[in-house]
């Protein structure tokens, strides 16, 4: 509710198009619509005629219960969708008609937009923001439609409706939905606390090296490109689910970049300046601290995309000083976007470009609301309904306080991503892109990689991801987590949690690929430290300070750069 306010124009202007384009679709008119065929029309009747026969049935049974029967539902919620946990959903007969004639109404626009003969593109656009006006059209989401709001409101002789306009009023200062106590984190204390010390830093991000864990150490260290649209510490939330931590704790020395948080003063950073004086540069700090003949690397999401750049680009000048790329839950290949495709065509990418491509800043908490729509269900409605309707705080959890913190992104850089990476997917075509002034090629990408994916990744297809195996010509492992985008990457191997598939036949296709492969309980981490082991270079003695002679520590692990908070 109060993030619709600050909704960027992606995806207010894609919840008219796809209006205007389901009339055209079911009209018959405009470039986005196919001639309408009898089989649409069959289908559409289909569609209808099961939605009224079940409304049939669902008042039947309605005025049935009535008379004292209890009321048999005619549907019933997806599996794991938790909107309709109360009693009284099920309980009272007229939240339970609520409820039920819900369904049926978000099941026929789900058929209707199914059967449109439509553009696969404009369909996946249809689709995505049909279901964003489902899901916010819940009687859950509504004070006088939810039983549990309501009953709460009369125990609580109005408490609960005056503590939620309380909530309302402050997020609606803040600008955002509250959806984790952040009182209960500090950055460098209880999350970020990883031991180390920032050893570089420039305009753009600073270099952290972590204390080692172990007596002896790989020589070959690790560099990790955590993504700029993000801040690196879900990468070292807690020591029970640090990934930094346990990568120290393999006997790893670990660099880890840490973006800055752009302001105006950065309002003319580009995709280049991210390459050339962040990737390159921690991978230059990395191998001359450590002193190793060779440094592996580590990147995710758009951290992946900028490494893997970083790493066609050295290729490309002969430098052969990386032995190893893990790249997680990263597109190289954005022919299949997902659900963030539905934000970006040439009328999106061309506005950003007049407004902030040349100079300006992209606000994080725009970025923010788009992430949080792909899961609407999860991220939104949920704290609308218990901050607001109910008068709850929402509880601790270091992984939400993480998605709250948000960051920034300079316009130039923002803008050329979009277009070259989502709208004209540039990057996968062999010599098409030209990254600081060079062009590259990820076929030159000759080195070992591993490439994770997770099965429900709303952000990056894991077929998309799959497609990474094509791209580059060394030795390739694919391995494919369960879970989705951040839940699937933070999973601790103590934990034994969840599980991973490995070991499929790798070949074009990624369901081949998925049906030969095995599935494997626990995470998908201790199958990483395995894989890189024999790239990690022989054993010597863990550093006893951080840092050298030229890169001195200037301040403590997490640094100030990742304190910085978005406006």
């Amino acid at each position: 509710m109060i993030n619709l306010f600050n909704a960027p124009d992606e995806y207010v202007q894609g919840f008219f198009k796809s209006g205007q384009a389901m009339l055209k679709a079911f009209s018959g008119l405009g470039s986005a619509a196919k001639p309408p065929t009898q089989e649409t029309a069959r289908e559409l009747a289909r569609v209808a005629g099961t939605y009224w026969e079940k409304q049939a049935a669902l008042w039947t049974r309605s005025l049935a219960a009535g008379s004292g029967n209890g009321l048999e539902p005619v549907v019933d919620a997806e599996r794991g969708d938790r909107r309709f946990h109360g009693e009284q959903w099920s309980k009272h007969p007229w939240f339970n008609l609520l409820k039920q004639n819900y369904l049926l109404n978000s099941q026929l626009l789900d058929g209707m937009v199914e059967a449109a003969a439509m553009d696969p593109r404009e369909k996946h656009k249809l689709r995505f923001f049909s279901r964003q006006f489902a899901d916010a059209m819940s009687p859950a989401n509504f004070a006088s439609t939810n039983p549990d709001a309501i009953f709460g409101a009369l125990e609580s002789k109005g408490e609960t409706m005056q503590v939620g306009l309380s909530n309302l009023m402050e997020d609606m200062r803040r600008g955002r939905i509250s959806i984790t106590d952040e009182t209960a984190f500090e950055v460098g204390t209880n999350v970020a606390a990883s031991k180390g010390s920032v050893i570089f830093e420039n305009e753009l991000m600073q270099v952290i090296q972590y204390a080692p864990l172990t007596d002896k150490v790989a020589s070959r260290p690790l560099l990790i490109v955590p993504p700029c649209i993000n801040k690196f510490y879900i990468l070292d939330l807690q020591p029970e689910n640090s990934f930094v931590r346990f990568a120290c704790e393999q006997g790893m020395t670990v660099f880890l970049v840490s973006w800055r948080n752009p302001d105006a003063s950065q309002a003319h950073v580009t995709w280049d300046d991210y390459v050339e004086d962040g990737v390159m540069k921690a991978l230059d700090v990395a191998h001359k601290v450590s002193r190793a003949d060779q440094v592996n690397t580590l990147g995710w999401c758009v951290g992946g995309t900028l490494l893997s750049s970083a790493l066609a680009l050295l290729r490309a000048r002969g430098d052969e000083s990386v032995a190893s790329l893990t790249l997680l839950t990263t597109m190289l290949d954005f022919e299949e976007p997902g659900d963030l495709g539905v934000f970006i065509d040439e009328a999106n990418v061309l506005q950003r470009e007049m407004t902030i491509g040349k100079g300006g800043i992209y606000r994080g908490a725009e970025l923010g609301f788009v992430f949080q729509t792909l899961r609407a269900n999860d991220l939104i409605w949920p704290y609308v309904v218990n901050n607001y309707l109910k008068g709850k705080t929402p509880a601790a959890f270091d992984l939400l306080y993480w998605n709250a913190d948000a960051t920034n992104l300079p316009g130039p850089m923002y803008a050329w991503y979009l277009r070259n990476m989502y709208l004209e997917n540039n990057l996968r075509e062999p010599g098409r892109l030209s990254v600081c002034g060079e062009p590259v090629d990820l076929g030159q990408i000759d080195v070992p990689t591993y490439v994770l994916a997770t099965q429900e990744d709303h952000i990056v297809p894991w077929r998309s991801a799959y497609r990474t195996t094509g791209l580059t010509s060394g030795p390739t492992e694919f391995v494919l987590g369960a879970s989705g985008h951040i839940a699937g990457v933070i999973n601790p191997a103590s934990k034994n949690k969840r599980s991973y598939w490995a070991g499929g036949t790798q070949g074009a296709d990624a369901d081949e690929w998925l049906a030969g492969a095995q599935s494997m309980p626990g995470s998908w981490w201790t199958h990483w430290a395995k894989w890189l082991k024999p790239q990690a270079g022989k054993s010597v003695p863990a550093p006893k300070k951080l840092g050298n002679a030229a890169f001195k520590p200037i301040e403590p692990a997490p640094g100030r750069y990742v304190k910085v908070r978005a406006d």
